[in-house]
């Protein structure tokens, strides 16, 4: 189903995470024709994704979907979308980040965003390596794909 009224639950803009994460969602969005996002910050706990979700709210009642830049202030946005007594995914889509033991303790369960975590550790510990070794090495960028992990809430 197509989302008309999308928004976001960013991380605190002082993370690279938050800002890394708002950064790309906004890039998607706007190459798909969604120049206005509407964004509320939180601080990736529970209790921040609630505080998130309810600004949301208030500002646009008629949200349709919302992209959180974690499981946890997803699991805390769903509360205050049964709180409204908004359904989800049928009112509302909710995707989180993270694919955290959270994800699968929502209700529904949470749709959200798997990092490949294992294959970026062992990148990591390459490319540490590689630099003891020579440490005339330039740094290096490397590219994960995400892959969507598909449950109930969207």
């Amino acid at each position: 189903r197509g989302c008309r009224r999308v928004a976001t639950i960013a991380g605190p803009a002082g993370t690279p995470a938050g800002q890394d994460r708002l950064a790309g969602f906004r890039d998607a969005m706007a190459r798909h024709g969604h120049a206005y996002v509407a964004v509320a910050e939180g601080d990736f706990t529970e209790h921040g994704g609630e505080r998130a979700m309810e600004r949301l709210l208030a500002e646009d009642p008629a949200l349709d979907g919302v992209f959180v830049a974690n499981d946890l202030m997803a699991y805390g946005a769903l509360t205050v979308l049964r709180e409204a007594g908004r359904r989800v995914p049928d009112d509302v889509a909710v995707i989180g980040f993270d694919d955290s033991r959270v994800a699968l303790s929502c209700r529904p369960r949470l749709t959200t965003v798997r990092q490949p975590v294992e294959e970026m550790g062992a990148a990591m510990a390459r490319m540490v390596l590689d630099r003891m070794a020579d440490p005339s090495l330039r740094a290096e960028s490397v590219i994960f794909d995400p892959e969507l992990v598909v449950r109930g809430s969207a």
